[in-house]
């Protein structure tokens, strides 16, 4: 090993390497590229830190004058990507090494600055690394080495593509090394097509799955979810704590209640800023917080030194978010604890995931309120205070203190100041008890209405929260919220009342105009369900005797045999159907000429008979041989000018004749020809537009389906 990476590593307090180190460090593999699977906190960072170090250093101990940038990392995450740069640049402290980051939500011209100032190894997102590729910024001729860290995680996150950009434009002399925590299909097909007779390198099995981490299923009630994360807080009192949610909505919620029980807490969420986020995490290293509300945002990489304590207030996904979650603590030999707050009906699932990830966890119910107290006093008769001697300067003041105040006294404040610095522990409830306890009365209130109602679109979850945060009350103040079709009318304590009306001002108005006024008396509203009272006793119900025997159908009865169909008549040629002839198939009126012999009848016309004329009526001329003779036809044509009649066939200079239109005499019935346009069929989107042609580009255009 190179004597400046050993003694940075003597500096930092390694003793032993881990097994994944060991590995990588064997000197067979120096130039070899390397698919290295490892589980989360086993100290990958550090790993392909001395694997690349020959690379890197060759035979010198230091590196020298900074220019294009010789290895470069790639990690998924902001967080993850400035975590690696923190622990390359202690590696290579020694060795003069200048390591430069490169993530998205950072200003993008003091790294292209950085990058034309020089560094040895550049640690970036793949995004951020692509626009710096695209735009020139940097140089990636000189690199000899490429890792990609997290590799799975990078491609479920869907940087396939830019990491395909990448290597092809790194040099293919390079060594390229991927780690990751599995390796499914995708990451042996990206190792194959971008790596050069690669190593394969597996310690997850090695030894069994977060050894130093005690898993903790705690059964709860379902309305003690946020009450049993406070005294699982309160019994662990860990440094460091991490309190993993699967929302941004629920990690805002939890911030504010545990802000507002005195935790000093920060929020990690992809809706933060790189700064927010940034701040939040220095924040939990310098010791100013203490808890860490977050999403799966911070599953992936972030390593705590003091993380003791990891919080599923929420049940993950999948086991491989259950893993990295709690891979946040137990790192690098630390022991730590993972907690599941497993409500009843999520028995089944926290069982699988934790069947999933090959886990055995110790089931049990949430610390109790007397389990922290105990807790509390153990840690207080531990405290190394009681041997420490008393400051010089305060030796006075404890004589004056023993002189006025007895030991009981004394002792008292002792344990009374001692309680004050934390959050007092909640009473849970047995995880097994049914929530069917009557709901206390809400006791003397006043009633208001407000100019909003269902056809506002307005809901109790809404107006809870909008007259809450307006009067000043909370929600124990609000008792019943009837919602009407355009107002709704709300129950507010008596008590409250008055700070209600000052809160809102002498307009009353509460957000979007609604206006809040006192009623002198509770509304009359139709009784629903929930306020009816007790159904009234009306008395045993009267003997109506016993039921009469069910009559069954032998049609179901299965014992009895089928009724025998009825045989057809016979018929007389052989014809079934001619013996049903006097039965008609439906119900139509005969022909008028029905009855009559066939030999009677008149001859069959395709004229029907007319109605008697009115009187004073004109008669039509009728289409039969009193008809007057039909007159010659005329031929038209559209060239030669006026219309001129001519003979049938005869053909006009420059253009051929029409065929002869046929003129009926004056009061003669007009029959139009099938060519007729404006007895063609219309669409119903063209209704008043026969014979006309269509709007747009041609007579042909076809009209477009939905316009």
């Amino acid at each position: 090993m190179i004597q400046t990476i050993a003694d940075a590593l003597e500096a930092q307090g390694y003793e032993t390497l881990t097994a994944v180190q060991q590995a990588v460090t064997d000197a067979a593999l120096a130039d070899k590229d390397l698919l290295v699977s490892a589980q989360t906190g086993s100290g990958k960072t550090v790993a392909f830190g001395l694997a690349i170090a020959p690379t890197l250093l060759g035979e010198e101990p230091r590196f020298g004058p900074a220019a294009s940038p010789l290895a470069l990392v790639i990690a998924p995450t902001r967080e993850l990507a400035m975590q690696v740069a923190r622990e390359l640049s202690w590696l290579y402290a020694k060795a003069g090494a200048i390591v430069t980051t490169c993530v998205g939500g950072m200003d993008q011209r003091t790294e292209r600055r950085a990058l034309d100032r020089g560094a040895h190894i550049v640690v970036a997102t793949p995004g951020r690394l692509c626009d710096h590729i695209k735009r020139s910024n940097i140089d990636l001729s000189e690199l000899r080495a490429v890792i990609l860290d997290e590799a799975d995680e990078m491609l479920d996150m869907g940087f396939r593509e830019e990491l395909e950009f990448i290597l092809d434009e790194a040099p293919e002399d390079r060594r390229t090394l991927l780690f990751s925590a599995t390796v499914p299909a995708p990451i042996a097909k990206l190792a194959k097509s971008y790596q050069k007779d690669a190593q394969r390198i597996a310690t997850v099995g090695e030894t069994k799955q977060h050894a130093d981490i005690e898993y903790r299923a705690m059964q709860v009630h379902p309305r003690d979810t946020e009450n049993a994360i406070i005294n699982v807080l309160r019994f662990y009192e860990a440094k460091n704590a991490i309190v993993f949610c699967n929302t941004r909505a629920a990690v805002a919620r939890l911030t504010t209640k545990f802000t507002n029980r005195g935790f000093s807490v920060v929020a990690l969420s992809g809706e933060l800023s790189q700064s927010e986020r940034t701040n939040a995490l220095q924040a939990l290293r310098d010791g100013r917080a203490r808890v860490c509300v977050a999403t799966d945002v911070a599953a992936r990489g972030i390593d705590l030194p003091n993380l003791e304590l990891v919080i599923h207030a929420d049940l993950p996904s999948n086991a491989d978010t259950l893993l990295h979650r709690s891979g946040r603590t137990g790192r690098a030999g630390r022991k730590g604890v993972s907690a599941l707050i497993v409500p009843a009906k999520m028995k089944t699932k926290a069982s699988r995931l934790l069947g999933w990830a090959k886990l055995t966890a110790n089931w049990g119910p949430a610390p109790s309120a007397e389990e922290v107290n105990a807790a509390d006093e153990e840690r207080l008769l531990s405290d190394p205070a009681w041997s420490n001697p008393a400051p010089e300067d305060a030796a006075g003041f404890v004589t004056s203190l023993t002189e006025k105040f007895s030991p009981e006294q004394l002792a008292t404040a002792f344990v009374n100041l001692y309680r004050s610095r934390a959050s007092a522990p909640e009473d849970l409830t047995d995880p097994g008890t049914k929530d069917d306890r009557p709901r206390p009365s809400f006791g003397p209130s006043v009633w208001f209405s407000v100019s909003t109602g269902r056809n506002d679109g307005a809901e109790p979850r809404t107006l809870l929260p909008m007259l809450c945060n307006k009067g000043d009350l909370t929600k124990d103040d609000v008792g019943a919220i009837r919602v009407q079709q355009d107002h709704s009318f709300v129950e507010i304590l008596a008590s409250s009342a008055d700070k209600f009306i000052n809160a809102l001002g002498p307009d009353r108005v509460v957000e979007e105009g609604a206006i809040v006024t006192k009623l002198d008396k509770a509304p009359d509203l139709p009784r629903g369900r929930s306020d009816r009272g007790p159904r009234p006793d009306r008395g045993p119900r009267p003997d109506r005797g016993p039921k009469p025997p069910h009559r069954k159908s032998s049609s179901y009865d299965p014992d009895a045999a089928p009724a025998p169909r009825k045989p057809r008549p016979a018929a007389a040629h052989g014809h079934a159907d001619e013996a049903r002839a006097d039965k008609p198939r439906f119900d139509k009126p005969k022909h008028k000429h029905a009855d009559k012999p066939k030999g009677e009848r008149p001859p069959k016309s395709h004229k029907t008979e007319r109605s008697p004329m009115k009187p004073g009526a004109t008669p039509r001329p009728k289409s039969n041989g009193d008809a007057p003779a039909k007159p010659k036809a005329k031929a038209v044509w559209k060239k030669d000018g006026p219309k001129a009649d001519a003979p049938r066939g005869a053909k006009p200079k420059g253009g051929k004749p029409f065929k002869a239109r046929e003129e009926a005499p004056a009061g003669a019935k007009s029959y139009k020809r099938a060519s007729d346009p404006s007895k063609r069929f219309t669409p119903p989107n063209k209704i008043g537009k026969q014979g006309g042609k269509p709007k747009g580009k041609g007579g042909a255009t076809t009209p477009r389906r939905g316009k």
